[in-house]
């Protein structure tokens, strides 16, 4: 009864009741290295630096007389600690500030990094400037002292304080190479700058593996898939079956055969939710290894899809390495799959053990599953209304599109026809309880 109530507590819906006031701001870097110096001009709003005490008159105004020593210092105390920048893999020294300067938030010098430094070094604002402290943005030149510009460099960004988002705007200009442009929320653990291969496969790993622990919609649908059940033989042909499918859709819209219209990513949410109640409903009423094996893998071709939205915002820390970082997401999905299945099925053989029945389990457990999908559903059905759906042209690039689905098409019935024989006589064909 302790392991169904914490069930109930986790999957239940809830509203959080008290709002936080949450500011939402921008800050742009420029990182260059030359020589035996790396700079990195950084734009961050006065509003982010509201623990720093700034001079001001009147109903707030900056007072750009006095403001240059506090600015200084919180550029050497707030900015360049929360932007740690590493050189093979080690961090670098504190940095000097060679320069601050208050902009308007109007100003587009960060467009390009010649502009913004010529703007940083250039003089300050009038002091008869009415500037709202909160309205302005604070330049800073940071410089670091490196060993060579073709090191490979890192940063970890620590920007965000409670009350505070920050969405980052960086650019990478390499000597001699094209530069790299990131945007990201938050913090996203350190990011290399321009990743070897496996740097990109290391960090892919651990994103597809966080993937599949972000949020409870894969997990729920993985217990839904193996409760009924107990063999090992019976769950690797089950769980492979998941695996296979969801490979398949996430290589395709690696190749762009997924629709590019506003409504797909809630619709495939939506199908999402309807595989954990049709999961728990065939719980309830009974299922063979058969059955559940072609129903894992039918909702495994949604799920890899699923999985896919979050991919494109990745691939930017994969640097050139697009294909080992696909491949490696994928990896890092299976091995948190399989670590889910090694912390649920130990968990539901001793619940089916010593508290309940497995039969009796089964239905009590997919009742609160199915509980749980139907308010997923009904939730992103509303956010699915609100999206209109047109049809697209019929002209030249539909039909390539058409053909490249029928592809898809070609190779699922494939797997499904080699997968046949996975599913002969001697594959288990007893009801739940297997």
């Amino acid at each position: 009864m302790a392991a169904l109530t914490l069930l109930w507590l986790i999957t239940i819906p809830s509203k959080v009741a008290a709002q936080i006031i949450v500011r939402d701001v921008t800050v742009q870097a420029l990182v260059r290295p030359q020589g035996r110096q790396l700079q990195m001009l950084v734009r961050v709003p006065l509003g982010a630096l509201r623990d720093v005490d700034l001079p001001t008159y009147g109903i707030g105004y900056l007072n750009l007389e006095l403001a240059d020593s506090p600015l200084r210092e919180a550029a050497r105390l707030r900015v360049a600690p929360d932007l740690q920048i590493y050189e093979d893999g080690q961090p670098l020294n504190a940095p000097q500030v060679a320069a601050v300067r208050v902009s308007l938030p109007s100003d587009r010098s960060f467009m390009t990094y010649d502009g913004a430094l010529a703007h940083i070094r250039s003089p300050r604002l009038p002091n008869d400037t009415e500037l709202y402290w909160e309205q302005g943005v604070l330049d800073v030149l940071l410089e670091y002292s490196i060993r060579s510009d073709r090191s490979n460099f890192s940063i970890d960004t620590s920007l965000e304080r409670p009350g505070l988002r920050v969405n980052t705007v960086l650019r990478f200009l390499p000597p001699e190479s094209i530069g790299r442009l990131f945007e990201f929320p938050g913090n996203p653990g350190r990011v290399w700058l321009d990743p070897k291969w496996h740097q990109a496969a290391r960090r892919f790993v651990v994103l597809g593996f966080e993937q599949i622990f972000d949020g409870l919609n894969h997990l729920v649908f993985l217990l839904c898939m193996v409760i009924p059940f107990r063999r090992a033989r019976t769950i690797t042909i089950i769980v492979t079956a998941f695996i296979v499918a969801h490979s398949v859709t996430l290589t395709a819209s690696a190749f762009r055969l997924a629709p590019n219209v506003l409504w797909f990513q809630p619709f495939i949410e939506t199908l999402v939710a309807v595989s954990i109640i049709y999961m728990a409903f065939e719980n309830m009423l009974g299922t063979k290894v058969e059955r559940r094996a072609r129903s894992a893998f039918g909702f495994g071709l949604v799920h890899g899809l699923a999985f896919s939205f979050a991919l494109p915002e990745m691939l930017q820390f994969g640097g050139a390495h697009v294909v080992v970082s696909r491949l490696s997401f994928n990896i890092g999905i299976e091995i948190g799959l399989l670590f889910g299945l090694v912390l649920l099925l130990p968990a539901l053989s001793v619940l089916f053990r010593r508290v309940v029945a497995q039969r009796i389990g089964t239905i009590v457990l997919s009742v609160f599953i199915a509980h749980s999908g139907w308010h997923w559903m009904t939730e992103r059905m509303g956010e699915l209304s609100q999206y209109r759906f047109q049809w697209p042209p019929f002209d030249a690039f539909f039909f390539a599109s058409a053909m490249r689905w029928a592809m898809l098409v070609v190779i699922i019935a494939g797997i499904l026809w080699i997968g046949r024989g996975f599913l002969g006589p001697s594959t288990p064909r007893a009801e739940v309880n297997r």
